[in-house]
C-alpha cells in the first residue's frame, strides 16, 4: 500500500468534525450515518475518530468501506494529528470527504491536561469545522443557550451547524430552531425519538462489528437511512467544504520506521476475529514498511500460527465473551506457550496468554490468572518501560491508555514491562511483552521496526 495517494502540497479536502457536549447525545448514531449516507451518493468518504476507542471505527470503517483511523494528539503528539487525517484520507484512494467522529464532549480532554487530546483539540489541528450533535430530551429554548455556550468557550473552534436528536414532536422541533436562529447556528438536522436507531452495548461500550457482522450490516444500513430521512446532506457537504486546504503532507509508515529492516522478509502474525478486534490501522502499515509480512490469524478458529511465523502481535479485545471457544483451541494455545520468537500482546493478549481467564485454561505463557470485575479500569497512561524488549527499550517513554474490566494475579511478573504513576504493569518473559497497556505504534514507530529487526534475526 502506498504510504500517500494524494498529491504533496495543498489539498482541498472537505471535512468536518461530529461533535456534542457529553457522552450520550448520539455522535456516533449520526457519524456513522453521515458516512453511510454519503457513500450511497457515490462519495468516497474518509472516516476517522478522535481518542483512542477501536469499536465505534470498526462501525465506521462497515459504513465507509475503508479503514477507520484513531486521531488522538495523547498517543501520537500534535504534530502526526493532520498528518494522520491525510494519509487516511489518501490510501488506498483519495477521499471526496473526510467525517472525524469526537469523543465525549467536544471540550473534554486528558484528565488535568485542560483541552489536550479532547474533540476541540483535533478539530483546531486538523482545521474543520464542527458539527454539533445535541440531545434535546427534556429541553427547549436553552438548548440554544447551550451551544452558544459550546461556541464561545473557545474561539478558535469553528461550530458551524447543530443536528438536533430526540426530537419529540414537530412543535419540539420548531421551537427548537427558533432558538437557536437567535444565536445564529443552523440546524442541518432533526433526529426525532421514535426512529432512533442504536447498536447494542455491553461492559465496555458497543459490540464490536466483527462479533456481529450480519446485525451490523443492518444497523449501518438503518442508520444511512436514517440520516437520509434527517439530515440536510447538502448543507452538510456545504459545511465541510468551507474548511481551508490542508498544508501538510500526509504521514509516510516508511519513513516512519526508516525502510525495511533487512532483506529477509519475517511473517509478522497479529490476532484478529471476533475476540481480538482492538487494532490500530497503522500497525500493520508500519509492520509492512519494516519488512515484515503480516498475516492476520484467529485465535478463535485457527489451529495453528500461519505457516512461517517468526514473531505475533496479539491486540485488544474481548476474550472473557470468547473464553470457552479460545480455550477449546487447544492445539493453537500450545503452539503459542512454545513459540520461540517475539510475541507481543496489549490487554486481550495479555489475557490470553496467562494460565486461565476466569477458570477457563488459556496459554499459560505467563504465570497469572485474570478475571473479570465490576471496575472499569480507563485512562491515559505516561509509562517507561523497565525491562528490554522486542519492542522497547528500557528507559524509553512512551503514551498509552487502559481499558479493561480484568485483573490479572499478580498484577506484574519479575520483570514488569512498564511503570507507571509508581506502580509496575505487565510482563517481559524471554521474547514476551505483555500488559493491559494500548499502545499507537505511529507514535512509536521504533516498536514496529525493534520487532522486525528481532524476528528477522
Amino acid at each position: 500500500m502506498p504510504p500517500s495517494a494524494a498529491p504533496t502540497g495543498p489539498w482541498a479536502l472537505p471535512r468536518l468534525v461530529v461533535a456534542a457536549p457529553a457522552s450520550g447525545h448520539g455522535k456516533t448514531t449520526v457519524a456513522t450515518g453521515l458516512l453511510a449516507a454519503l457513500r450511497r451518493r457515490g462519495l468516497t468518504v474518509s472516516p476517522h475518530k478522535v481518542g483512542p476507542d477501536y469499536i465505534d471505527p470498526g462501525y465506521h470503517a462497515l459504513a465507509a468501506g475503508r479503514p477507520g483511523r484513531n486521531l488522538d494528539p495523547w498517543l501520537v503528539g500534535e504534530e502526526l494529528i493532520a498528518p494522520l487525517l491525510r494519509h487516511g484520507a489518501s490510501v488506498p484512494t483519495p477521499a471526496d470527504v473526510a467525517v472525524v467522529e469526537g469523543v465525549m464532549g467536544l471540550h473534554d480532554g486528558a484528565v488535568g491536561r485542560g483541552g489536550y487530546a479532547s474533540t476541540a483539540h483535533v478539530a483546531t489541528l486538523v482545521d474543520a469545522p464542527v458539527l454539533l450533535v445535541l440531545d434535546t430530551t427534556a429541553q427547549g429554548r436553552s438548548a440554544a443557550a447551550l451551544v452558544l455556550g459550546m461556541r464561545a468557550f473557545d474561539p478558535a473552534v469553528r461550530v458551524g451547524g447543530v443536528i438536533l436528536n430526540r426530537v419529540g414532536s414537530p412543535r419540539h422541533e420548531t421551537l427548537l430552531r427558533d432558538a437557536l436562529a437567535e444565536v445564529g447556528v443552523p440546524v442541518l438536522g432533526a433526529v426525532t425519538r421514535a426512529v432512533e436507531v442504536a447498536a447494542p452495548a455491553r461492559h465496555l461500550g458497543l459490540v464490536p462489528v466483527a462479533e456481529r457482522a450480519p446485525e451490523s450490516l443492518a444497523v449501518v444500513d438503518a442508520l444511512a437511512g436514517l440520516v437520509e430521512a434527517t439530515v440536510d446532506l447538502d448543507a452538510v457537504l456545504d459545511l465541510a467544504r468551507s474548511a481551508p486546504p490542508l498544508t501538510v503532507d500526509g504521514w509516510d509508515p516508511a519513513a516512519a520506521v526508516g525502510g525495511p529492516a533487512g532483506g529477509h522478509r519475517p511473517v509478522v502474525a497479529v490476532a484478529a476475529g471476533a475476540a481480538f478486534t482492538f487494532s490500530y490501522a497503522e500497525t500493520a502499515e508500519l509492520l509492512t514498511a519494516a519488512g515484515a509480512i503480516v498475516a492476520p490469524f484467529d485465535p478463535l478458529a485457527d489451529p495453528a500460527l500461519p505457516a512461517g511465523t517468526r514473531a505475533v502481535v496479539i491486540g485488544g479485545g474481548f476474550p472473557e465473551v470468547h473464553v470457552e471457544a479460545l480455550s477449546d483451541n487447544t492445539g493453537l494455545r500450545a503452539e503459542l506457550a512454545g513459540f520461540a520468537g517475539p510475541v507481543v500482546a496489549e490487554c486481550a493478549g495479555l489475557l490470553y496468554l496467562g494460565r486461565s481467564l476466569d477458570g477457563a485454561p488459556m496459554c499459560g505463557r505467563l504465570d497469572h490468572h485474570a478475571r473479570m470485575t465490576g471496575r472499569l479500569t480507563l485512562g491515559y497512561r505516561d509509562a517507561v518501560a523497565t525491562t528490554d524488549s522486542p519492542v522497547h527499550a528500557a528507559g524509553e517513554q512512551v503514551r498509552g491508555h487502559e481499558f479493561h474490566r480484568t485483573v490479572t494475579d499478580p498484577g506484574h511478573g519479575d520483570r514488569p514491562a512498564w511503570r507507571w504513576d509508581g506502580t509496575a504493569h505487565g510482563f517481559v518473559t524471554g521474547q514476551v511483552h505483555a500488559s493491559y497497556l494500548h499502545t499507537h505504534w505511529a507514535g512509536h514507530p521504533r516498536a514496529a521496526r525493534r520487532l522486525v529487526e528481532v524476528a528477522a534475526r
